[in-house]
């Protein structure tokens, strides 16, 4: 995980505690269930910004005995608890106070608080998207830019890419309905808002974590790349046929390839090993994210199985 991706995280921690505070003391003054919702959205992205570090931290531990490929899934399980903790704790307590506040409408006082929180809040958190966004877009490359977000790996960045998209519209979902509300005169406006805010969360979490799910339960290189290594072995001299690839993520830049191969006849060992390092190299060279290669390697003469070098 780049340092890069870190300050992303750091500087949505700072915004969304002050965005937080900011948010509830006009709930407290205003009466607004919409602003007590945002408010709570904020404090949840701060503790979420809080375990996404603390699971960026802990992929980052070296190989042991008991994790012989390291702990590079740590970040994939924190980023699954916090699409949990924006589902359960954001959106579910956004669509209770909204429907709380539509069966016992409140009206508004002193709007020109929520209005200033707001704004100021769209602010900070357009600043922190731009922020997060300018760093995904270094990886993204040329695809488009859900297609990068629903394929990436690097789920710490994802979530925070999608936890900014999100608060800003919530932001402005707030103020339409604090609007609305104020033009109108109709009290349930500030409980639609709020109802509306947790039906985004809950959508934005459900979509998460289905993508940090399919990482958890072992996802491989995308097709892509599978052709890339096919492509690698197809061309190599001494190949003569080879199985499909198996692939298999243990963190956003720790990949593990299997191979099996058949050899050319007349090769001895040396040769062979040889070719598996000619293979290994420019797989390496090819996808950046491989850092473990093991490769079964057959003949019909020599039957050896070899132990190809870990890239670490």
């Amino acid at each position: 995980m780049s340092h890069s991706s870190n300050k992303a995280i750091y500087g949505a921690i700072i915004a969304n505690v002050a965005i937080a505070i900011s948010k509830f003391i006009a709930a407290i003054f205003t009466g607004s269930s919409t602003m007590l919702s945002e408010g709570i959205h904020s404090l949840v992205d701060t503790w979420n910004g809080v375990l996404l570090l603390l699971g960026i931290k802990k992929s980052k531990r070296p190989a042991d005995d008991k994790h012989p490929f390291g702990y590079g899934n740590e970040v994939y399980f924190w980023s699954f608890i916090v699409a949990v903790l924006i589902f359960a704790l954001g959106g579910g307590i956004a669509l209770y106070e909204g429907i709380q506040h539509i069966i016992h409408p409140k009206i508004i006082t002193d709007p020109i608080w929520n209005y200033i929180v707001l704004v100021l809040a769209i602010a900070f958190e357009g600043s922190s998207l731009y922020v997060a966004i300018k760093h995904f877009n270094k990886t993204r490359g040329g695809v488009s830019f859900y297609k990068a977000l629903v394929d990436t790996k690097d789920t710490a960045t994802a979530a925070i890419v999608i936890e900014d998209t999100a608060a800003v519209t919530g932001l402005i979902i707030a103020l339409i309905s604090l609007l609305l509300g104020q033009l109108t005169g109709i009290e349930y406006f500030d409980g639609i808002g709020s109802i509306l805010i947790g039906v985004l969360l809950i959508s934005v979490s459900t979509f998460f974590a289905v993508e940090c799910k399919s990482l958890l339960i072992g996802e491989g290189l995308p097709e892509s790349d599978v052709e890339k290594i096919n492509k690698i072995l197809y061309s190599d001299d001494n190949v003569t046929s080879y199985k499909r690839p198996l692939t298999l993520y243990f963190g956003p830049e720790e990949v593990l390839v299997n191979l099996n191969v058949d050899f050319k006849d007349e090769l001895i060992s040396d040769e062979i090993e040889q070719t598996v390092d000619r293979i290994e190299s420019k797989i390496k060279d090819v996808i950046p994210s491989v850092n473990r290669i093991f490769i079964e390697a057959d003949t019909i003469k020599t039957k050896k199985v070899l132990n190809v070098k870990d890239y670490n």
